[in-house]
């Protein structure tokens, strides 16, 4: 770039401002990586003065201030204002009145709210959530929706866009939300360009290819569980509602209230989730024919295996080995 362009743009007013959230215990090479990635996008858009401002902001005792800026001395005016992921657990996250407070007028002021992973959390405390779809990592999903139960949850989705409100779902999902922004203010060419040249993937759709089954057995219910014990060991075998309910004792109506209640799975959703973990444990590992892997998982139609492997995961049998699996190809 020569220095007659440089200075044009380092003149040129920014498109937007993008101030990030520093809160204790975040992540910060969420922060420092966003900055990177908007200012690269900046370099990147081909046109002069298209960039996008940062800024940093961080509690002061009850206020918050701007601790570093690209364009010092502008007045501020946030477009955007992105709650980063935590680096510890949602339980040990601190909630701060103050935060809540900025960050609500902030919004009130036109600011888009958006949250990566855990920043969820941060972002809920506002209430400014409440009745709206929203994501966050599959693994903090559960207790976000216990915490916050107005929240409309849609952990599958690794960015959603809800206009106002944007969040993202796991914790290296910064760069998905920086990718979705970057579009959103730069157009999709730069962000095709940032992302070509960071050497990542455009902004992903989904957490499903990467969120494991975890079955529960702490619930409480031993009837339950045994049923449940009884589905890991036959998956492949063919299983019948009535066999699960001879397990448990029960009628099939209590049966089945029961085992949604404890699992949060009607047994034959349940016994699926079961299948398709075994299947895709399978294909991580090894080379095995996907056919017979549908079979050996307890699947007679290689077709409906298909069918269910990309319901629950997002992506074909052969796209999942391809992008997980690390036995050594065959010949």
């Amino acid at each position: 770039m020569t220095e007659a362009k440089q200075t044009m743009r380092s003149k040129a007013a920014p498109v937007a401002e993008i101030g990030l959230l520093i809160y204790p215990d975040c992540q910060l090479s969420a922060i420092y990586g966003l900055t990177d990635l908007f200012r690269i996008a900046g370099e990147w858009s081909g046109e002069a003065g298209r960039r996008i401002r940062i800024s940093h902001w961080q509690a002061e005792g009850d206020d918050i201030r701007c601790t570093w800026d690209s364009d010092p001395g502008e007045t501020h005016q946030l477009s955007h204002v992105i709650s980063p992921p935590s680096l510890v657990m949602p339980e040990r996250m601190q909630s701060s009145p103050a935060t809540a407070d900025w960050l609500r007028d902030r919004h009130a002021e036109g600011s888009t709210l958006c949250s990566v992973c855990a920043g969820a959390f941060v972002l809920a405390e506002t209430g400014l959530m409440d009745g709206r779809r929203a994501t966050t990592h599959w693994a903090f999903a559960d207790q976000l929706a216990r915490r916050y139960p107005r929240i409309k949850l849609a952990e599958e989705h690794m960015v959603l866009d809800d206009g106002d409100i944007v969040t993202a779902g796991g914790i290296l999902a910064w760069t998905d939300l920086g990718l979705t922004l970057v579009e959103r203010l730069l157009g999709a060419s730069t962000m095709l360009a940032t992302a070509r040249f960071l050497l990542i993937e455009p902004p992903r759709s989904s957490q499903r290819p990467f969120a494991p089954f975890v079955p529960r057995f702490d619930h409480g219910d031993d009837a339950i569980r045994r049923a449940q014990h009884h589905v890991h060991a036959n998956a492949g075998e063919a299983l019948h509602l009535s066999e699960l309910q001879e397990i448990a004792g029960m009628t099939e109506r209590t049966f089945l209230r029961r085992f949604t209640a404890a699992t949060g799975h009607r047994p034959n959703s349940y016994l699926q989730q079961v299948r398709i973990a075994k299947a895709r444990e399978a294909l991580e590992q090894g080379n095995t024919p996907i056919d017979r892997i549908a079979w050996e998982v307890g699947y007679s139609d290689v077709a409906a295996f298909r069918k269910s492997f990309q319901k629950l995961t997002g992506m074909p049998p052969s796209a999942y080995r391809q992008t997980f699996g690390i036995a050594p190809a065959t010949a």
